[in-house]
């Protein structure tokens, strides 16, 4: 028998996260919410962007979940509070019943991170033709986004070639883009039950963990030697496993159009990683 999903507390979380989101655009434009609550609502195209990019990624699960007949609860969304200017920590959805076979574990997988990846990029493209871009003569830089390659084509295709002498101002939309790439790179990796991690177990099986490990390995590698926020990444890696459990039917062999969806996530994966999120001066 099909449960209903409980929706009660996560159209609270929503709720706290629509507001969290919005508080945290309009302090990217300077805005203080305590003294100027009423231009709060400059906050609305940050937060709207990015909250349809994590809900198309989730739904992505739970479409592709119905699909194979898996119950999942609803999109669980996670507010942060300030000074994180995201204004949330993404969302998660989980599995009700359990996920029987490679096919389902990768249609499912890899449907959430491919949708969000897709609006991402019509964000991005958006927000990159409402940004500017200015001379550094005179501005002294706090700190410059990194920039995986699918943020650099898009960035070359839309406001042109640019120098280190150049400094984009994003606008929020096109700050919510980025931020959807930075999620999609993080959810590919190959590490326990992440999105990427079930895609690695789909494709290779039990030759997963030893993929999981070299991953977890070179996180803290990249961050020692680069980002030290890698070294996060890989704790809450660890903390959440990983391993992949067994699933109920090993024995099912991925067909072409699977091999496709994963060679598909995997170029997603290349496009949206960066080295270096985040150069601070």
């Amino acid at each position: 028998m099909r449960q209903r999903p409980k929706i009660i507390i996560p159209v609270v979380l929503f709720i706290l996260t629509v507001i969290a989101t919005t508080v945290g655009g309009a302090m990217q434009k300077g805005i203080n919410p305590l003294f100027e609550p009423l231009r709060l609502t400059e906050g609305l195209p940050f937060s709207l962007t990015l909250l349809s990019i994590l809900l198309t990624h989730e739904f992505g699960h739970f479409f592709a979940s119905r699909r194979h007949g898996i119950q999942t609860t609803i999109p669980y969304f996670i507010p942060a509070p300030p000074p994180f200017i995201t204004g949330t920590f993404g969302a998660v959805i989980k599995s009700i019943s359990p996920v029987t076979n490679r096919k389902a574990l990768l249609d499912i997988a890899g449907s959430g991170p491919f949708a969000g990846f897709v609006v991402s990029v019509a964000a991005t493209i958006i927000g990159l033709k409402l940004s500017h871009v200015i001379q550094l003569r005179h501005t002294v830089e706090l700190y410059r986004f990194g920039s995986s390659i699918i943020f650099h084509v898009l960035s070359y295709l839309v406001l042109g070639p640019t120098t280190k002498q150049h400094y984009i101002i994003l606008h929020p939309i096109a700050v919510a883009g980025w931020i959807g790439f930075l999620a999609t790179s993080a959810n590919l990796l190959p590490i326990g039950q992440s999105d990427g991690g079930h895609i690695a177990y789909a494709v290779f099986g039990n030759r997963h963990y030893p993929i999981s490990i070299t991953i977890l390995i070179l996180l803290i590698v990249l961050g020692i030697l680069i980002w030290p926020a890698y070294i996060l990444w890989a704790i809450l890696f660890t903390i959440f496993g990983i391993k992949h459990p067994p699933l109920a039917d090993e024995l099912v062999v991925l067909d072409r159009k699977r091999r496709i969806i994963g060679c598909l996530n995997l170029a997603v994966f290349i496009l949206t990683f960066m080295p270096l999120p985040v150069r601070f001066y």
